[in-house]
């Protein structure tokens, strides 16, 4: 694993698996230091470890050099449920993974990383770029879980809420989206008219939509956490 210049609640939200919203309210709970300051991690496992494996040993990091020692607690509150806009159809941008989908890439932050679309290489990374006033988010080999994990991406107007997944679609997915930010006017490259907005693109380009709803949203609670010490 290597980290640079990165602030603590990225590792802890690696740590834990948090989502977007998650992180979010975990700022909140954070102390100056933890918000300001940025921290370096470089760490080899023994052997070949899995994602899960590297989250349990992120934790034993941050307690050791962090004391940092947190709880779930879960209740009843306000979500937005992401579903499909017509029942069984995903949109032409949401594609499922299959024996001919293209193979993952290694990931790195060098411009090869990302493929003559935009698009990452690498599988189970979402990248975000900006082109001509827009944005276009894309990933590969990601859930549904994970998008609606995932949300709001950049250019995406603010959450209030968690975004659950409803949509029933099993299976892996690439999907790309682009938008106009909520802040621009920005026109379409190839109309010359004002892109969509981050909600029409979700309709027309991944099928999809967000609904509001009550259910379950969990957070993380921190009990303790230490400014470390440097090696």
């Amino acid at each position: 694993l290597s980290a640079v210049d990165m602030p603590v609640s990225i590792y802890i939200g690696f740590a834990y698996g948090l989502t977007t919203y998650q992180r979010y309210a975990l700022d909140g709970q954070l102390p100056k230091w933890a918000k300001e300051e940025r921290f370096d991690i470089q760490a080899r496992a023994d052997t070949n470890a899995t994602k899960d494996q590297m989250r349990l040993m992120m934790r034993s990091l941050l307690a050791e050099r962090f004391k940092f020692a947190a709880h779930t607690e879960t209740h009843e509150g306000p979500v937005f449920a992401l579903v499909l806009e017509k029942p069984g159809e995903a949109g032409p941008q949401l594609h499922l993974r299959s024996g001919d989908s293209a193979p993952c890439g290694t990931f790195t932050l060098s411009a090869s990383a990302r493929s003559p679309d935009g698009s990452p290489t690498a599988c189970d990374v979402f990248l975000s770029l900006v082109d001509t006033g827009h944005i276009k988010t894309s990933a590969r080999n990601v859930t549904l879980q994970m998008i609606a994990w995932a949300m709001p991406f950049p250019g995406m107007p603010a959450l209030d809420r968690p975004v659950v997944d409803e949509t029933g679609l099993a299976g892996n997915y690439d999907f790309s989206i682009e938008s106009a930010p909520e802040t621009t006017t920005a026109p379409d490259t190839k109309s010359g008219e004002p892109g969509p907005t981050f909600l029409e693109a979700l309709k027309d380009q991944l099928g999809l939509k967000l609904v509001s709803k009550t259910g379950e949203v969990s957070t993380l609670v921190i009990d303790h956490i230490e400014e470390p010490t440097p090696n």
